[in-house]
């Protein structure tokens, strides 16, 4: 039996820097190894989005191929530790609570670790659930080491931990990496795109100066303005609004406090949230919020009076619409980053987001042919995994018990997608949590969200009950007082960042 020949790639033009271009570039420049021609155009007149500012763990999986050392990229870009992302008045007015990166607890038997502890919780004989988090109780000290995996039998070996860091600086610490291996980068902004007439696919952009840029493989990282995949080719947008009702942010960073937290912290408000994202030499701040409830002025204000430290620029505004785009990948143009989509930084996903889609992009590389089953597979993993994401941030906005504004009840009230109640079903009648596939956020963040904000199940799993109580208390208590011992040994999160990783400082 004889096989297709493969009609090999020659060109790949990025259209966009920022982060997403330069991701992009950085990972092609890696993995290809010089096989290919990669040209990423970009023009220094049009800015970047640039809120990307706090990731999840799941970067470190892109440093890893990429050989990054991550003392020196946190040196480059003014970066910090994340271990979770605080979360206050998000049930109610006043309450406050962590998601945490890693585990709880540890194995005991035949269920997972939380139903002994909803088990334990409706007899009044558990803490809260942060004292079982070796990540939660590090965040709340301040403190952070790396995970110590030779510590197989320690919470010190389940330390999860991400980054903050200044997405300008990130970008051009890419464009380094990336052009140090052959990326050309070509200055320019595009006034044209030319199609093929065989095919409709991209040809060619043409730039202000009159220059032509040809390719094979487009991939859009133009933001919101979508050049290739909107523009170009209308592929078309699927709005999330009705779920998602935020529309708008302002963003502006301000001076650093006096202690540097290892954590993001989104602070709910009357019609919407403020994300809060500490780095070296600033804190990124910004307030998301739907315009139906709040006018922009009044958003603007609650910002400013909820920062740490003076502005250090003038608060500008983001228009949005939550969503994603019919199709991530069009005849041959890949969309990366906000081309593709948006949702709200909540969960500090759009970083993520944009590696995934690279590493789709390496699983389903094409040759000339573009073969249609690849490319549907591409979209059908990214629409699962864009709408899985979704339904988690409408999580956080559903369950909330606040009757200051309209926009909480709203939330409250609205239906919600279908896979998302059956989540919220499952978790209220037995403390049940399902991952579905390989959806983003596994168990211990539905269980750390729904508990944060205020849901109680009705019982816990049957075969919770199989153990005595003195022996699944004492067992709760030893995981308690062991990750405290752990903590205490950590040393200050401002500590390590001063020995291992300070950025130079200003002269």
């Amino acid at each position: 039996m004889s096989t297709s020949p493969i009609e090999t790639l020659q060109d790949i033009v990025i259209v966009g820097g920022g982060t997403a271009g330069w991701m992009t570039a950085a990972a092609l420049a890696k993995v290809l190894q010089g096989r290919y021609r990669i040209r990423l155009v970009e023009s220094d007149d049009i800015g970047t989005i640039g809120v990307g500012e706090a990731t999840i763990p799941m970067i470190q999986l892109y440093n890893k191929v990429l050989e990054i050392d991550e003392h020196e990229f946190m040196r480059e870009t003014q970066g910090t530790i994340k271990l979770g992302i605080e979360f206050v008045n998000w049930g109610r007015v006043g309450d406050r609570y962590m998601h945490g990166f890693g585990r709880f607890g540890q194995d005991l038997w035949t269920v997972p670790f939380d139903q002994y502890w909803h088990r334990m919780r409706a007899a009044g004989r558990a803490r809260e659930l942060a004292e079982y988090s070796i990540n939660r109780m590090a965040a709340r000290g301040h403190r952070f080491m790396r995970a110590q995996p030779e510590m197989a039998n320690s919470p010190l070996a389940d330390i999860v931990h991400a980054f903050h860091f200044d997405a300008s600086l990130y970008a051009r610490y890419l464009r380094r990496y990336a052009e140090s291996r052959g990326v050309q980068r070509v200055e320019g902004r595009i006034v044209d795109v030319f199609l093929r007439g065989s095919n409709g696919r991209v040809a060619s952009v043409l730039l202000e100066n009159g220059a032509s840029v040809a390719g094979d493989l487009f991939i859009d990282c133009s933001g919101f303005r979508a050049l290739l995949i909107e523009q170009t080719l209308h592929t078309g947008y699927e709005d999330w609004s009705h779920w998602l009702p935020c529309d708008r942010a302002i963003a502006v960073p301000c001076e650093p406090a006096a202690r540097l937290t290892p954590y993001t912290r989104s602070t709910a408000h009357r019609a919407g949230w403020q994300w809060r994202i500490p780095l070296q030499h600033r804190i990124g701040n910004g307030h998301v919020f739907c315009s139906r409830h709040i006018s922009e002025d009044e958003a603007t204000a609650t910002l400013l009076e909820h920062l740490d430290g003076q502005p250090l620029a003038e608060p500008r505004t983001i228009r949005f619409t939550t969503g994603m785009r019919r199709l991530a990948w069009n005849r041959n143009v890949v969309a990366v980053g906000l081309a593709g989509g948006f949702l709200e930084p909540l969960e500090s996903t759009s970083i993520h987001l944009i590696q995934t889609a690279i590493a789709r992009l390496i699983t389903f590389f094409p040759d000339r042919g573009f073969a249609a089953a690849d490319i549907d597979e591409f979209n059908r993993q990214s629409r699962f995994e864009f709408e899985r994401i979704r339904d988690f941030i409408i999580l956080h906005y559903h369950l909330n018990q606040r009757e200051d504004s309209p926009f909480w009840v709203q939330c409250r009230e609205m239906a919600v997608p279908e896979p998302l109640q059956r989540k919220i079903d499952l978790y209220r009648s037995r403390g049940r949590v399902v991952r579905d596939n390989n959806e983003l956020f596994a168990e211990v963040a539905w269980l750390q969200v729904m508990d944060g904000q205020n849901l109680a199940p009705l019982s816990h799993h049957p075969l919770a009950g199989l153990i005595d109580d003195e022996e699944v208390h004492a067992y709760l208590e030893n995981v308690r007082t062991v990750i405290e011992k752990c903590v205490d040994v950590m040393p200050a999160h401002e500590d390590y960042i001063r020995d291992h990783c300070a950025a130079p400082r200003p002269r």
